[in-house]
């Protein structure tokens, strides 16, 4: 038997490129977040959070309805841009980014509400603009909440399993990653090759924060605040 490598690396690209989504996207709004007040914020916070508890299925059914071509979202991507996210690898991109949020927003969230507002105020009055503060001053200061976060969003998009079913369903090649194929496997009592699956899933989500640990011990150290 020749066992199929496809489905991770699917799941190593759709990690990847959900991690780089939400690190671009996490840090304008992580900073919205935690240095600005402004109406609704609280709800904008639980609508960000929401991932964590309801379930991925419930989350993974409204985004196929939403993405479907048949409704307002799916009809103008396809039709103006030609992007079908329905049983896609763009479509599992897309729900990923959404469903891991939280995992990018909440550590970078924490990490700049802990930085102390002196650095700010020290930054300002050497002539530096909001921008500039931001990436020369604060962000340097939080390294180990943006690794956290990205270790984070990684792992969880690894392992993920109900949002991308329900999204690109089980089309090997396209939408069939790690997670789906040791389901799969079970499925079909080929118990061999759904430990081969999950082994290098555990393995990989084990050295991952193995190495996060090990960074984080060496910032600490450092002296950096979180």
């Amino acid at each position: 038997m020749i066992f199929d490598y496809q489905p991770l690396w699917l799941s190593l690209q759709l990690a990847i490129i959900t991690t780089i989504f939400l690190l671009i996207i996490g840090i304008p709004l992580s900073s919205l977040l935690a240095f600005r007040s402004f109406r609704f914020k609280s709800v904008a916070e639980a609508v960000i959070s929401l991932p964590l508890v309801l379930p991925p299925t419930v989350l993974g059914f409204y985004l196929l309805i939403a993405f479907s071509p048949n409704n307002f979202v799916g009809e103008f991507l396809q039709n103006h841009f030609d992007i079908r996210l329905v049983f896609s690898f763009p479509g599992l991109v897309a729900g990923s980014v959404i469903y891991s949020l939280p995992f990018m927003i909440h550590p970078l969230q924490a990490g700049l509400q802990g930085v102390p507002k002196e650095y700010k105020e020290a930054s300002y009055t050497l002539g530096k603009g909001r921008v500039k503060t931001l990436f020369k001053v604060i962000l340097p200061n939080i390294k180990p909440s943006i690794l956290t976060g990205i270790v984070l969003t990684f792992a969880h998009t690894i392992g993920e399993f109900g949002v991308v079913l329900m999204i690109g369903g089980n089309i090997p090649g396209k939408t069939k990653v790690a997670s789906i194929a040791v389901y799969d496997e079970v499925e079909s009592l080929n118990y061999h090759a759904a430990h081969i699956y999950s082994i290098i899933l555990l393995l990989v989500s084990f050295f991952i924060l193995l190495l996060a640990y090990s960074w984080n011990k060496r910032f600490f150290k450092a002296g950096l605040p979180s």
